[in-house]
């Protein structure tokens, strides 16, 4: 989440996350919603620097942040079973 704020990057990310734990029908806590938005943001940012896709904006950070997020949640469910 570049240019944004510790803050903001935080209140991004737990929107993000609880966005992702309502589309994937999860139950985390709001720590691992945090967590979750923020690492999938960096994550999905990351795989999406490699292909010269770049999203701006807060709102273009929490779509990715979501996608993201969701990204993580469902690798772990794959992993876990």
């Amino acid at each position: 989440m570049a240019g944004m704020g510790w803050i903001l990057t935080i209140i991004v990310g737990g929107m993000a996350g609880w966005i992702a734990e309502k589309l994937m029908k999860a139950d985390h806590g709001l720590l691992t919603n945090i967590l979750l938005g923020i690492a999938g943001a960096v994550v999905l940012n990351f795989l999406l620097g490699l292909i010269g896709v770049a999203f701006g904006g807060i709102f273009g950070q929490l779509i990715v942040a979501v996608a993201g997020a969701c990204l993580l949640i469902y690798g772990y469910r794959m992993i876990s079973s």
